[in-house]
C-alpha cells in the first residue's frame, strides 16, 4: 500500500536543534509543509553530504514555509556529538531527530530491520499531515536538495491550484496543465 495521501502516524521523540534538545511529535509537523529526511546513520559517508546539501539550501526551504526534519535511528545525543565534531554537520540549522526505538522509521516504512537503520527515504508532508511525496533510494545513492526543493514547490503549487498539475521538469513560474478530455493524446 502506498503512503501517498496517508496521514502521518503518531510518534514522540527528541531532536537536537539549534544547540538544544527539543521534543518532536507528529503534531509538530502539522500546520506547515515538512520534509522528513531519513538517512542510515551519523558519522558515515554519503549521509553528511546529503545533510550538508540540505543545510546549504535550508534558507530557500524556510522561505517556502518548509521545515526539514533529518531522521536516523541514532539518538539525539549522537546527533549533538556529530554536530559538534563535523564542519559539514555544524552548518545544520534544522532539527536532527533521534529515533532509537525505530518508531518513526517504521511508521514511514523505511526501516532496514536486520540492520536497525533507515533507508534513504524522503517524504514531503503537507500542512494537514498527509504525505504528498515519497522517494526512497539505495544506500549508495545521495539525494539532491535542489531537486527536492523543485518537487516541494510543485506540491505546494498543486495544493494551492486545484485542477492544475505540474508536468515533468516543471519549475516555478512555468506553465502547468489543466487535465481535461481536450488534452488526451495532445501532449
Amino acid at each position: 500500500m502506498s503512503l501517498i495521501n496517508t496521514e502521518i502516524k503518531p510518534f514522540k521523540t527528541t531532536a537536537f536543534h539549534n544547540g538544544e534538545f527539543v521534543e518532536v511529535t507528529e503534531a509538530t509537523l502539522k500546520g506547515k509543509w515538512s520534509v522528513v529526511f531519513f538517512y542510515p546513520a551519523d558519522f558515515t559517508f554519503v549521509c553528511p553530504t546529503e545533510l550538508g546539501d540540505l543545510a546549504d539550501n535550508y534558507a530557500e526551504f524556510q522561505s517556502r514555509g518548509v521545515e526539514i526534519y533529518a531522521v536516523s535511528t541514532d539518538t539525539h545525543f549522537t546527533h549533538k556529538a556529530w554536530h559538534d565534531s563535523s564542519d559539514t554537520i555544524r552548518k545544520i540549522q534544522y532539527p536532527m531527530v533521534g529515533d532509537p526505538t525505530g518508531t518513526i522509521t517504521r511508521n514511514f516504512e523505511v526501516m532496514i530491520e536486520e540492520a536497525g537503520l533507515a533507508e534513504r527515504g524522503t517524504f514531503v508532508v503537507d500542512p494537514e499531515g498527509k504525505i504528498q511525496i515519497v522517494e526512497i533510494t539505495a544506500g549508495g545513492i545521495g539525494r539532491d536538495a535542489t531537486e527536492l526543493l523543485r518537487k516541494v514547490k510543485a506540491a505546494q503549487y498543486v495544493a494551492s491550484h486545484p485542477g492544475e498539475v505540474c508536468p515533468a521538469k516543471w519549475k516555478e513560474g512555468e506553465a502547468t496543465l489543466a487535465p481535461s478530455l481536450d488534452l488526451v493524446g495532445k501532449i
